[in-house]
């Protein structure tokens, strides 16, 4: 006797787990930007430790969340969802994806504010930050990391690698920590987020604009490369390959 699939999580859930995953990761990012400028003085040895952390924890919490809400945790990849797979079946719908975005931004700044908290940064010395970020140059970066992140999201779906995203995703944004000028936020939520944090993690609130800006604008490019190279709908069974003889 065949069994029917389990029927998906209900919407309340899912977006449920998509604020809690998104605030244990803006958790993680600062909680362990505070923890390594509190133990090393040496910039490179503090990022080294927090693009660690940070990509074991994204990696944990998709395999964790993603059976639930596909755990995006991130607003770049729930719009990039809801449009690359429009018409498709089980795809986000907007109520759906405006849900998630709305849980996400919330998660952040719950992340952000407890890890503030677990570091005794308590609200009669807590500030919001003061790191300028606000170069051509740094949108630059932040644009194409972000682009890097939806391509490769989009991809490994439109080849039926969606699998291995935990892995591969953790593994670009370490990489993407060190390779771009901006350091690799690629999330709007967490940026926001990451505003409320005066440590080497945060970006102050006047910057926010334009990294959200080009983290849009990234989302976009990253959706525009996945159909050029993969075509315009996934392949539950992967790429086709043509017999020969």
């Amino acid at each position: 006797m065949r069994m029917s699939p389990p029927a998906p999580p209900g919407l309340p859930r899912r977006v449920a787990a998509e604020l809690v995953g998104t605030a244990a990761l803006v958790t993680v990012i600062v909680g362990s930007g505070l923890q390594a400028e509190a133990l090393s003085e040496d910039v490179g040895v503090a990022l080294l430790a927090n693009s660690l952390a940070s990509a074991l924890g994204l990696g944990v919490l998709i395999v964790l969340l993603g059976p639930l809400s596909g755990g995006h945790l991130n607003p770049a990849v729930t719009l990039s969802e809801w449009w690359a797979r429009r018409g498709e079946e089980n795809a986000p719908g907007g109520r759906e994806a405006a849900a998630y975005c709305a849980a996400q931004l919330l998660g952040a700044v719950s992340g952000a504010l407890l890890a503030e908290a677990m570091f005794g940064r308590t609200p009669d010395t807590w500030s919001v930050s003061t790191q300028v970020r606000s170069d051509p140059h740094l949108l630059v970066g932040e644009a194409v990391a972000t682009a890097g992140l939806v391509l490769l999201v989009v991809g490994l779906r439109r080849i039926g690698r969606l699998a291995l995203a935990p892995v591969a995703v953790a593994a670009y944004i370490a990489a993407a920590i060190w390779f771009t000028s901006s350091g690799s936020f690629a999330n709007p939520a967490a940026s926001v987020g990451r505003a409320l944090t005066d440590s080497f993690t945060g970006i102050a609130p006047g910057s926010l604009p334009g990294f959200v800006g080009a983290q849009l604008l990234g989302t976009l490019l990253g959706v525009a490369l996945a159909t050029v190279l993969y075509g315009g709908r996934s392949e539950p069974n992967g790429p086709r390959t043509r017999r020969t003889g």
